[in-house]
C-alpha cells in the first residue's frame, strides 16, 4: 500500500470491515479516523454550523492543504452541499468522498462502501462540456 490518509466522518462509526473496503479500494492504509458529529439546528441558518463542524476536524490549514484526505459525508444534502463548498475553499479542490449503500437482502441492513467518488475529477470533466 502506497500512502496513509485521514478519513473525516461526518456519518456513523465505519466499521472495521468497511475500513478494510476502503483500504482496499484505495490501495493505501488509513492513518486516522476523524469522527465529527453533525447534529445540526434546522432552525438556525446552515453556514455558520458548517463553519463549526469543519472548525471541529482540528487540521491546521497546511494539514488541509496537503494531507491525502477521504470524507465520509452526512446523509443529509443540504449539510453535504454546505460542507462540500466549504471543504473546496479550505483545500482549495473538491476531496474525494465515500459512497455507502446497503447491502443487498441484509437483515438487519448493514452498509458496505461502494465506491470513492474523487470530486475533483468530477469537476474537471465538467469543466470540457462547457
Amino acid at each position: 500500500m502506497s500512502q496513509a490518509i485521514t478519513i473525516i466522518n461526518f456519518a456513523h462509526a465505519l466499521t472495521l470491515q468497511q475500513q478494510a473496503q476502503i483500504e482496499q479500494l484505495c490501495n493505501c492504509t488509513i492513518a486516522r479516523v476523524i469522527d465529527v458529529s453533525t447534529q445540526v439546528d434546522n432552525t438556525q441558518p446552515l453556514a455558520p454550523q458548517v463553519t463549526q463542524l469543519i472548525d471541529a476536524v482540528g487540521l491546521s490549514q497546511e494539514e488541509w492543504d496537503k494531507l491525502p484526505l477521504l470524507i465520509n459525508p452526512p446523509s443529509y444534502a443540504p449539510l453535504t452541499v454546505a460542507l462540500l463548498a466549504q471543504l473546496h475553499g479550505r483545500m482549495g479542490n473538491f476531496p474525494t468522498m465515500l459512497r455507502i449503500r446497503p447491502i443487498a437482502n441484509s437483515t438487519p441492513v448493514r452498509f458496505e462502501v461502494a465506491e470513492l467518488l474523487n470530486l475533483q475529477t468530477y469537476r474537471e470533466t465538467g469543466r470540457k462540456q462547457r
